[in-house]
């Protein structure tokens, strides 16, 4: 497996293996979060029947050193056998009861626990029941202790386990992946050869034919080379598709990528073809070289698909141009023509594997576009296409820099004859 895939597979297990343990995890935090809940809501529960029943009976059933019960008759409060804590009594709260005759409930924390206090008129006098909650207060401390450690383990038991299972479920696509790019890396090296053998046989055939042959059979020579032709592009296609997923761009030990001299090679290359097709063909590039990260051969493609896209789809008469320049921290160059154009509608579809827009006939094959795309996008850029039916298509790529270079103002200018 090649290592961008090792990498591909190891994240992914990493991942099952995170949500695993995230979901249990939470599913353990809410199950001790519920469970707190209802114990702390029993408590209170137990601790408000304890406080009225002290309140009617004049006792507590709870432990003696964790309950009070106090009496006042207006002028003395009568506190029993069993010694207070500090603070009580509570004064303010007997007087209020005597005089309003209204129930009242509080709480009081102090001397690290909490003291629950009822204080109810009976009668004449006023009774007030007090409660130590520090034995409550304990269990639910050594609950959230016990749950705190049990969700600890339980949270990386189940990372474990989810590593495990993501080994396990992976394990086939991963498999399936490393079969997929070896047959297209393997299919795509073993057709090249015999569709350029089968190519060039043409292209000897047609030389011969065009001496002593018929316009019929020359015809059909030719369009056998276009097949040929067409087949080659889809094969290299394949091929740099399948070197992109087993090495991103981003990985790759290539040097830096010159643009400038990369899209001034391509154009020159195409220079003779433009001018057989009276198509004026416009470089404008900076004077100093525009340098991104990436694969030459890569971004080579980029540009020269672009540039015979153009010129496919430009009429005689017609101006194709190519601009570079440093925009911010990117490179961005533009190849702009004025040919056939299309639909803005399909300027996101065309990107589309094997997507064919209107009146494509034969000619596209869906792929070459959508390689363009992929291409860009390993080497962490963008590309845009612009265009309207009749007055021609605009594509826009922009590739990050590792630094903002500094530019000359200078441009150089390939023009052909119409």
């Amino acid at each position: 497996m090649e290592t961008a895939e090792r990498a591909i597979v190891r994240r992914t297990r990493l991942r099952i293996g995170l949500l695993v343990g995230l979901t249990i995890g939470a599913l353990l935090l809410l199950a001790g979060g519920i469970s707190y809940a209802v114990l702390v809501h029993g408590q209170q529960a137990q601790i408000q029947r304890e406080l009225a029943w002290g309140t009617a009976h004049g006792t507590i059933a709870g432990p003696p050193a964790c309950s009070w019960i106090f009496q006042y008759d207006g002028t003395t409060v009568h506190t029993g056998t069993n010694p207070p804590p500090p603070g009580f009594p509570l004064r303010d709260a007997l007087d209020t009861v005597a005089r309003t005759r209204t129930t009242e409930i509080t709480t009081v924390a102090g001397d690290g626990t909490t003291y629950h206090v009822r204080t109810e008129a009976r009668g004449d006098t006023v009774v007030q029941a007090v409660f130590d909650a520090r034995f409550q207060l304990s269990d639910r401390r050594h609950l959230l202790l016990a749950f705190s450690l049990a969700a600890a383990v339980g949270l990386l038991a189940a990372m474990l386990t989810g590593v495990l299972v993501g080994r396990r479920a992976v394990a086939p696509l991963a498999e399936a992946l490393t079969r997929q790019r070896r047959f297209v890396a393997d299919a795509s090296h073993e057709l090249r050869t015999p569709i350029a053998q089968v190519h060039t046989r043409a292209q000897l055939i047609a030389r011969r034919a065009r001496r002593d042959g018929t316009a019929a059979n020359l015809d059909d020579l030719d369009r056998l080379i276009g097949t040929t032709r067409r087949l080659g592009e889809i094969v290299d296609d394949l091929l740099l598709s399948a070197r992109l997923a087993a090495a991103p761009a981003d990985r790759t030990p290539d040097p830096p990528v010159d643009l400038t001299a990369l899209i001034g090679t391509t154009v020159a290359a195409e220079t003779e073809r433009a001018a057989e097709r009276q198509v004026t063909l416009t470089l404008d590039t900076p004077g100093d070289a525009l340098r991104v990260p990436g694969v030459e051969s890569a971004l080579r493609r980029v540009v020269g698909e672009l540039l015979a896209n153009a010129l496919a789809h430009t009429p005689a008469g017609g101006r194709i141009t190519v601009t570079l320049r440093a925009v911010d921290s990117r490179a961005e160059f533009v190849i702009a023509d004025t040919g056939d154009g299309f639909d803005q509608a399909d300027a996101r579809r065309i990107f589309d594997r094997f997507h064919r827009g209107a009146g494509a006939g034969d000619r596209r094959f869906g792929l070459g576009l959508a390689l363009l795309q992929e291409v860009v996008t390993s080497h962490h850029g963008t590309i845009v296409a612009e265009g309207h039916p009749g007055r021609g298509a605009r594509f826009t790529v922009r590739l990050p820099m590792p630094r903002s270079p500094i530019t000359a103002g200078r441009a150089a200018r390939i023009r052909n004859p119409s």
